[in-house]
C-alpha cells in the first residue's frame, strides 16, 4: 500500500524533457514509482487528470534568515509551490553573532532587505546561538511547510571577527585567516554556500555599506580556499560596478572576471546577480559571453537572472515618493480611505508637489530611499493583479501625464495613488526594462549558463514583491505572453527545479523519478494565476508585509506530506533544515 498516488497527470519531471502521462506513487516521503496505471491502493489518491505534475520549486535567492526562527508556514513562498529555499544571500545574515551583538546585524538586514527591525528584535530568539553551526543546530530543532537551506553571510562574519567599528575596514592576515576558518566550519556544519555583497547600494539603515563591500580579492581568495578544503558549497556574490560608455570595459566586467578566478580557485560553483540596466542594456549580454569564456578555463559560474523586471512597489499604505513631504506627513496617520480623500484636495496636492522632503532619520532605510530617488516616470506604471510586468511605453505615468495635460509623470502617479480608497499600486522599474520589452530577459532565460532566482522571498516586505516569481514564471512565460515569444513549459519548469537543485548539490530533489524526495506540485495550469495584492499585518510587533496569493495549485507535497490542497494550507509541517554536502552524512540524516 502506498501513502499517496497521484493519478493521470501530465508529468513534467523537471529534467527539461517533454511531458508524459503517468501516475506517481509515494511511500515514506519518496517517489517509488512513476508509470501508467499504477496498481495497488493508497491512503490518499490525488486526481491529476487535466493537470500538470511537477517537482516543487527550488528557490535559491531568499532572505528568510529571521522568519525561519519564528514562522512555520513560510509564506509567501510555500503558497506558491516552493519546496526548498536557500537563504543567507547578499552578504547579510544572523550568524555568527557575538553575545548582545544583534543590533548591527538587524540594522544591516533592515537597510538592505527592508525587513522591519521591530520584527527581528521581537521575533528572533537572540541568545540561542553565537556561531554559525549553532544557528543551524537551532534551525534543526524547528519544522516548516518547506525545507530551508542557508548560506553564511560575509557581513556577519566580518562583523564578528573585526567588530562593528572596523567591520568594513582592512583586515590583517590573521583576521582573514580567521574569517576563512569560520566559513570552512560553516560549510562543514551544513552551510550550502557563502554570500557577499559588493554593491554600494546595499546599506544599513544608518547608510553604512554591508561589511565586505570593500573586501580585497585576496580576502575572498582566502575564503575560496575554505571552499576547496571543504569540497562543498556555492559562492554567491552581488558584484559592484559602474556603467561606462557603450562597450567600455567597466568595473562590473572586472568584478565578473574576479568571480571567475574565485570559482576556479575554490573548485566550486559561483553565482551572481545579472540584470539588463538602463544605462547599457547590452552589457548583461556581453557579461554572459565573458562568463562562458571563464567557464572554459576552469570556472563554474552561473549568472542568476530574474523572471521579470525588478521594481519598487508604491502604494499609499506603504512606500511612495511623496511620503516625506511635510503636508503629507500631517495627514499620514489618518485611516487610509480618509487619507486618500484628503490628499485628493487640489490645494493639498499642489502643496505636496511644491515641498521638499523632510530629512530622513535613517538615511539607509527604504523610507529615505523612496522619496529621495528621482524615479523615471517613463519607467513607472500602474500595477494590479492583471499586470504582465511587460507594459507598453504609453502606459507609463509620463505618457499618462502628457495625455492628460499634467505637468509631469509624478503628478499622474500622485493622482493614481490617491484614487478611490487609496488601495491602488504602482511600480517603478529599476532594472530589466530599458527597451520596454522582455525579449532580452527571454534570451537570458534561454542561455545555458544562467540560473533563475532573485525572488527575494521574505525580504522587501513593503517595496519589492517578487516572491511570487515561480507562479508568474509559469503563467506568463509559458502561457500568457502576447508581446513576443513564450518559453517552453518544460524549460521553465526545469529552471525552477532540477537545474537549481543541481547547482546547490541537492541531489535528492527537483526531479519526478523513483528514489527522489516526494516534493511535488499538482497544478491546474490553465487556471494558474495570482490574486489581489494586499498588506497583511502578521509580522512580529505588528509589522505589515505585502502578500499576493496564488490560485491553481491543486496540491503540494513536501517529503510526501500534503502541505497544501486547493490553494489552502493543510497545517502539515514536514519541512526541515537541509544541510549542505560539506556536513557529515549523520548530521544530514538527522
Amino acid at each position: 500500500m502506498y501513502d499517496t498516488i497521484i493519478r493521470g497527470g501530465s508529468i513534467f519531471d523537471g529534467s527539461g524533457a517533454e511531458a508524459f502521462t503517468a501516475d506517481v506513487a509515494v511511500k515514506d516521503g519518496l517517489i517509488v514509482e512513476v508509470a501508467e496505471n499504477i496498481s495497488g491502493t493508497a491512503a490518499q489518491v490525488i486526481d491529476a487528470n487535466g493537470a500538470i505534475v511537477t517537482p516543487a520549486w527550488v528557490d535559491i535567492h531568499t532572505h528568510y534568515d529571521g522568519q525561519v526562527t519564528w514562522d512555520e508556514a513560510m509564506d509567501p513562498s510555500a503558497s506558491h509551490g516552493v519546496g526548498t529555499i536557500v537563504m543567507g544571500n547578499c552578504g547579510v545574515g544572523f550568524a555568527p553573532v557575538p553575545p548582545g551583538g544583534q543590533r548591527e546585524l538587524i540594522e544591516l538586514m533592515e537597510g538592505v532587505e527592508d525587513i522591519p527591525g521591530t520584527a527581528l528584535y521581537e521575533g528572533m530568539p537572540w541568545g540561542a546561538w553565537e556561531t554559525y553551526p549553532e544557528y543551524l543546530d537551532y534551525l534543526a530543532t524547528r519544522k516548516y511547510a518547506l525545507d530551508v537551506a542557508s548560506m553564511i553571510a560575509h557581513g556577519a562574519v566580518r562583523n564578528y571577527v573585526l567588530g562593528p567599528q572596523r567591520s568594513n575596514g582592512d583586515a590583517t592576515e590573521a583576521e582573514v585567516g580567521r574569517m576563512a576558518g569560520i566559513v570552512e566550519d560553516a560549510l562543514r556544519a551544513g552551510a550550502v554556500g557563502f554570500s557577499t555583497s559588493r554593491i554600494m547600494g546595499h546599506r544599513s539603515i544608518h547608510g553604512d555599506q554591508v561589511p565586505g563591500t570593500f573586501a580585497p580579492e585576496a580576502e575572498l581568495m582566502s575564503i575560496a580556499g575554505a571552499f576547496r578544503r571543504a569540497g562543498a558549497g556555492v559562492m554567491q556574490l552581488i558584484p559592484s560596478g559602474t556603467l561606462g560608455t557603450m562597450g567600455e570595459h567597466t568595473a562590473l566586467e572586472n568584478e565578473v572576471e574576479m568571480i571567475s578566478r574565485l570559482s576556479a580557485a575554490a573548485g566550486r560553483p559561483a553565482t551572481f546577480t545579472l540584470f539588463e540596466t538602463f544605462g547599457d542594456p547590452a552589457q548583461a549580454h556581453r557579461i554572459l559571453a565573458m562568463v562562458k569564456a571563464g567557464n572554459k578555463t576552469g570556472a563554474q559560474v552561473f549568472p542568476q537572472v530574474g523572471s521579470r523586471p525588478t521594481g519598487f512597489v508604491f502604494s499609499l499604505g506603504s512606500y511612495h515618493p511623496f511620503m516625506a513631504k511635510p503636508a503629507y506627513l500631517a495627514l499620514a496617520n489618518l485611516p487610509l480611505a480618509e487619507r486618500a480623500k484628503a490628499l485628493r484636495d487640489p490645494a493639498v496636492k499642489a502643496e505636496i508637489m511644491a515641498q521638499t522632503n523632510v530629512a530622513p532619520e535613517h538615511p539607509g532605510s527604504m523610507e529615505a530611499l523612496i522619496p529621495n530617488v528621482p524615479f523615471p516616470m517613463q519607467q513607472t506604471f500602474p500595477l494590479d493583479t492583471q499586470s504582465s510586468y511587460e507594459p507598453l511605453a504609453e502606459e507609463s505615468f509620463e505618457a499618462r501625464a502628457q495625455a492628460a495635460g499634467l505637468s509631469d509623470g509624478r503628478s499622474a502617479l500622485y493622482d493614481h495613488l490617491v484614487g478611490g480608497e487609496g488601495r491602488d499600486f504602482a511600480i517603478a522599474f529599476f532594472t530589466g526594462y530599458a527597451t520596454y520589452s522582455l525579449d532580452g530577459l527571454r534570451e537570458m532565460q534561454l542561455d545555458d549558463t544562467t540560473v533563475v532566482g532573485l525572488s527575494d522571498g521574505g525580504a522587501h516586505v513593503g517595496a519589492i514583491f517578487d516572491a511570487v516569481n515561480p507562479t508568474y514564471q509559469l503563467a506568463y512565460w509559458a502561457r500568457d505572453r502576447k508581446r513576443g515569444a513564450t518559453l517552453p513549459l518544460a524549460h521553465v519548469i526545469n529552471r525552477q527545479t532540477r537545474r537549481n537543485a543541481e547547482l546547490f548539490g541537492f541531489t535528492d530533489r527537483g526531479l519526478i523519478a523513483p528514489g527522489m524526495r516526494a516534493d511535488v506540485n499538482v497544478i491546474d495550469f490553465a487556471n494558474l494565476g495570482m490574486g489581489d495584492m494586499r498588506f497583511q499585518h502578521d509580522l512580529p510587533a505588528g509589522g505589515a508585509r505585502l502578500m499576493q496569493p496564488a490560485h491553481g495549485y491543486l496540491a503540494t507535497l513536501i517529503g510526501g506530506a500534503l502541505t497544501r490542497r486547493f490553494d489552502e494550507d493543510t497545517g502539515a509541517r514536514p519541512g526541515r533544515l537541509l544541510r549542505g554536502q560539506g556536513a557529515p552524512r549523520s548530521a544530514v540524516a538527522a
